[in-house]
C-alpha cells in the first residue's frame, strides 16, 4: 500500500476500525433534520467519538471548522429521492475537487445488481485509479440492490449478493468497502469473507437505540471493521450520545448493554 494512502486511512479510522458519519444526504433529501444546521451536528459526533465525516464537495466549508481534528470524505456521486430513480447515481465531484476541498478520502456509491451497475463499475474503477494516483484512499459503497437481488428475509441469499458486491469493490481497487447489515452475525460473516479489505455497514433508516447498538455489535462480532451510519446518527435527538455509545462498541468492543450505559442512552434489557 503505498504511504499516502496508508497515512491518510489513519486520519478516517482508529487502529483499523472506522466510525464514519456520513451526511451527504442533503442532495438526496434535502435540508432534513440534523442536516441543516449541518455544523452543529458535525460538532456533536466529532466531539462523540466519530473518526470521519462525509458530505459533498460543497459542504466542505461548512466541515473543517467544526470536525474536532476527524477525518473527513469526499463524496462522488449522488441522486434524489424525487428524481426518476434513486439508484442512478451520477458523479457530482472529481478526485482532485476533493483534493482541493481537503478530503482525506474519497467515496463512491455503486448499486451492483441495478441496471445502472454498468456504468458504476466503470465509474468506481475510474475513481479508484484517479485516486491512487493522488495517494488518497477511496471507500467504495457498495449495495446490492436489483430486481434479481435478494432481501433480507432470505438472509442467507441476501448475505451472498453482499458478499459479490464487497468482492467487487475490492477487485476495482478500492481501500474499504461499505454495505448493507445481512441481518445477523451468522450471514454476514459471510460478506466480510468475501474480501480481505476492511468492511463497514451501513445504519439505513433510523432504529431504536437498542437495534442501532445490537446491529453494530453483530456486525463487529462478525467482523467488521465498523460502522458508516448516517441518519441513526445525525438524526438522533441526541447524536452526540449516540455516536458515543456506538465508538464504546466499535473502539472498545462494548457490549450494546455496557456502550449503552456508557452514553447514557435508554436500552431496555
Amino acid at each position: 500500500m503505498a504511504a499516502g494512502i496508508s497515512a491518510r486511512l489513519d486520519r478516517i479510522g482508529t487502529d483499523g476500525k472506522h466510525l464514519i458519519v456520513p451526511m451527504d444526504h442533503g442532495i438526496t433529501l434535502g435540508a432534513v433534520k440534523g442536516l441543516a444546521d449541518i455544523e452543529s451536528t458535525i460538532d456533536a459526533v466529532t466531539r462523540g467519538g466519530a473518526d470521519a465525516i462525509l458530505t459533498q464537495k460543497g459542504i466542505a466549508p461548512r466541515v473543517h471548522g467544526n470536525r474536532n481534528r476527524a477525518g473527513y470524505i469526499v463524496h462522488l456521486n449522488g441522486s434524489t429521492a424525487i428524481g426518476p430513480d434513486e439508484n442512478d447515481k451520477r458523479p457530482t465531484a472529481t478526485v482532485a475537487e476533493a483534493v482541493r476541498a481537503g478530503a482525506d478520502a474519497v467515496s463512491f456509491h455503486i448499486n451492483v445488481g441495478s441496471e445502472h451497475e454498468p456504468d458504476q463499475i466503470a465509474q468506481l474503477a475510474e475513481v479508484t485509479d484517479s485516486a491512487a494516483r493522488f495517494g488518497m484512499p477511496t471507500l467504495a459503497m457498495t449495495y446490492a440492490r436489483g430486481h434479481d437481488v435478494r432481501d433480507k428475509d432470505n438472509p442467507t441469499g441476501f448475505a451472498e449478493d453482499l458478499a459479490h458486491a464487497v468482492r467487487l469493490g475490492e477487485e476495482l481497487g478500492a481501500d474499504v468497502i461499505k454495505t448493507a447489515y445481512s441481518g445477523d452475525p451468522d450471514t454476514f460473516g459471510t460478506v466480510v469473507e468475501a474480501t480481505r479489505l476492511p468492511v463497514v455497514i451501513a445504519g439505513g433508516s433510523r432504529g431504536t437505540d437498542k437495534e442501532t447498538l445490537s446491529m453494530v455489535r453483530g456486525a463487529i462480532d462478525a467482523g467488521a471493521a465498523g460502522v458508516s451510519m448516517g441518519r441513526s446518527i445525525f438524526q438522533h435527538d441526541r447524536p452526540e450520545a449516540i455516536t458515543e455509545g456506538i465508538a464504546a462498541v466499535v473502539h472498545d468492543d462494548a457490549s450494546a448493554e455496557e456502550a449503552a450505559r456508557r452514553a447514557d442512552l435508554t436500552v431496555e434489557a
